[in-house]
């Protein structure tokens, strides 16, 4: 009987990925959750010529413009950043804001490439328009962020992302954030992450959980012994 023989004998043929044309479907399960190289970073590049790994690297199943996935809330926590702590200067962001009520906004200071290289506006049919990011962006700076507890429910490190209820914006509903924005912030691993409170600043006045995002993340301060004593259950120690 014929042996089979090739790569095929040695490690089976992977399903394509069902919504991309460039990827199989183990690649992009692994791409969408890496925030940083995407699918790109999870690919063997060697068999593949340049064409083929061009179209890896820029998977629309990991990338920042696609919602939920780790680079996507990299963008979000960036763009947070940049709009609460470095906003733009006043004229940048006046134009930025001008493009979007209008894409023929005059711009007489050639500010629109600086605008580009921040992933805030591209262009579209040859006209300048917005990106998601740069509305997002324009969002931020006008949405007020409050301190708020957050707790963390529940980490998954094959996703590296993290369950958390945010006090302050919906006490009732988990939300979706980046594993290693949490160990970052706080220093601890994920292993000691569940159960813990934390503090934050969020947007919580918004109503979409995918528009919430999370800033100047710390641990939260031990609770006042007289709260703490309150939440000890009826026995105390059990005696």
């Amino acid at each position: 009987m014929d042996e089979p023989s090739g790569p095929e004998s040695l490690r089976p043929a992977q399903t394509d990925c069902p919504r991309c044309t460039c990827c199989t479907a183990p690649l992009c399960a692994r791409g969408q959750h890496n925030d940083l190289a995407g699918c790109g970073g999870h690919v063997d590049t060697k068999p593949l010529d340049e064409e083929h790994l061009e179209k890896v690297k820029t998977c629309p199943c990991s990338a920042a413009t696609t919602k939920r996935t780790a680079a996507w809330r990299r963008a979000q926590i960036d763009v947070a950043e940049l709009a609460r702590k470095k906003p733009l200067l006043p004229p940048v962001e006046a134009l930025l804001r001008a493009l979007a009520d209008d894409p023929m906004a005059p711009d007489p200071h050639s500010l629109f490439d600086g605008l580009e290289r921040l992933s805030l506006v591209t262009r579209v049919h040859d006209l300048p328009a917005l990106t998601p990011l740069g509305h997002t962006y324009l969002r931020l700076r006008d949405e007020a962020f409050f301190p708020t507890p957050v707790e963390v429910e529940s980490v998954d490190t094959s996703t590296r992302s993290a369950q958390v209820v945010v006090v302050g914006w919906d006490i009732g509903r988990s939300v979706t954030v980046l594993l290693d924005q949490l160990t970052t912030a706080t220093c601890l691993t994920a292993d000691e992450l569940p159960g813990l409170f934390l503090e934050a600043h969020a947007n919580c006045r918004t109503v979409n959980v995918d528009d919430l995002v999370l800033t100047d993340i710390t641990l939260a301060p031990p609770l006042p012994e007289t709260f703490a004593a309150l939440l000890e259950p009826a026995g105390g120690d059990g005696a």
